[in-house]
């Protein structure tokens, strides 16, 4: 698998990782999971972000 297209597909599944922490850590009542969960998400977005722009480099 190419390194962006990699990127996104890891991107893609930190985002869902810590949608799921932020949503348990509200349920729970939890503000450090969910602020994990929030972090993680962002850092997804990011990640996906990158993937995308290295496919339209070409790397």
């Amino acid at each position: 698998m190419k390194s962006g297209t990699r990127d996104e597909a890891e991107g893609k599944l930190h985002q869902a990782k810590g949608k799921i922490k932020e949503i348990a850590g509200k349920v729970s009542m939890d503000p450090d999971l969910e602020a994990a969960g929030k972090g993680e998400n962002v850092d997804g977005k990011i990640q996906k972000k990158i993937g995308q722009v290295k496919k339209l480099v070409g790397n």
